[in-house]
C-alpha cells in the first residue's frame, strides 16, 4: 500500500478476493501497472493494483454529469447492492439507524440559527475566514465526510456544475471535511473542483454545528479492512466524522437553509440551494 505521484492510495492485492471480500472493483479504478512496469502491456504482468479513488466526472468521456444527484445517486446505490457482500451492506446500514436513534440530525443547527464563525485552511494552504465570506454575499457551506466517500465526490461535482448559478447570486460556496489540506488538495484537484475545501481539523466546526459522531466499532472494522485509513486521511485518531450536512447561511449569520441526514447516501438537490439562494 503506497501513495502514487498523484495522491492515490494504491494497494498491491489480488483483484478477484479484495472485490469478493470488500466490493470494492466497481467503486474504484483498476490498473495494471506494476512497480517495474514500463507499459501497461508489461503492467499485466505484474502485480494488480486497486486504486482507492473515484473518477472524476472530468476523466470520463461524457463530462460533466448534468442528471439530478438523486439520480447518480441512485446509479451508484445499485451497484452497491450488486457487487457489495450483503454482511458489509448491513454494518453500514446498522450504522446509520444507530445515528438515527439518537436524533443526531435533529440536534444539530436549524434555520434561524447563527452560523458559528471560522478560521480554515484551504486545499492550498490559504487561511479561508468565513467573515470574509459573508462580507461578499450568502455562503453555501457543505460538510462531508471526505474524498474516500463516493456520495461525497457525487454531491462535490453536483455543486460544481451549478457553481456558476450561485456566485452569478453573489454566493459563495466552501467544502468543510475532517481530512487534511493534503488530501483535500488531492480531492480537489483530482475532480477539478471550482471552490475551497477547507480542513476541519479535529472537526472543531462541524462539532459547533452540532454534526459529529464516533464511527462505530463495528463499521470502523469494515474501513480498516478495505483501507478507508482515516487516522491517515484526517490526521488524527478518533474516528470521528460529521454527518453530511448542508447550510446556507445569510449575510448577517443566520441560516437560511438547514439539510443535515444521518444517511450519507441522501444530500439536498444542488437545485434546491440553488433556488434557496436566489429566493432568499
Amino acid at each position: 500500500m503506497y501513495i502514487d505521484s498523484q495522491g492515490r492510495l494504491a494497494l498491491a492485492v489480488n483483484q478477484n478476493s479484495f472485490a469478493a471480500t470488500y466490493g470494492i472493483v466497481p467503486a474504484v479504478e483498476l490498473s495494471y501497472r506494476g512497480p517495474d512496469a514500463d507499459s501497461e502491456e508489461d503492467g499485466k504482468h505484474a502485480s494488480r493494483e486497486i486504486r482507492m479513488k473515484w473518477r472524476s466526472l472530468e476523466e470520463k468521456s461524457d463530462g460533466f454529469d448534468f442528471r439530478p444527484l438523486r439520480e447518480i445517486y441512485a446509479e451508484r446505490k445499485e451497484l452497491i447492492v450488486k457487487y457489495v457482500p450483503a454482511e458489509t451492506q448491513a454494518v453500514h446500514a446498522a450504522a446509520v439507524s444507530e445515528l438515527k436513534a439518537r436524533n443526531l440530525a435533529a440536534g444539530s443547527l436549524a434555520v434561524g440559527d447563527r452560523a458559528p464563525a471560522f478560521d480554515l485552511t484551504d486545499q492550498n494552504g490559504q487561511i479561508l475566514r468565513s467573515a470574509d465570506l459573508l462580507a461578499r454575499g450568502r455562503m453555501v457551506l457543505l460538510f462531508i465526510r471526505g474524498r474516500w466517500c463516493p456520495f461525497c465526490v457525487g454531491q462535490m461535482e453536483a455543486m460544481n456544475v451549478v457553481l456558476p448559478l450561485l456566485e452569478n447570486a453573489g454566493a459563495s460556496v466552501v467544502a468543510i471535511s475532517p481530512q487534511t489540506v493534503k488530501q483535500s488538495y488531492f480531492m480537489h484537484d483530482q475532480h477539478k473542483l471550482r471552490f475551497p475545501l477547507l480542513s476541519d481539523a479535529g472537526n472543531n466546526v462541524a462539532r459547533a454545528f452540532g454534526l459529529t459522531y464516533r464511527v462505530p466499532p463495528a463499521q470502523e472494522a469494515v474501513y480498516r479492512r478495505a483501507f478507508v485509513n482515516l487516522p491517515f486521511t484526517n490526521g488524527d485518531d478518533s474516528w470521528e466524522l460529521p454527518v453530511p450536512a448542508t447550510f446556507v447561511v445569510e449575510r448577517d449569520g443566520r441560516i437560511l437553509f438547514a439539510s443535515a441526514n444521518e444517511d450519507y447516501t441522501e444530500r439536498p438537490e444542488p437545485r434546491e440551494i440553488v433556488e434557496v439562494v436566489y429566493r432568499g
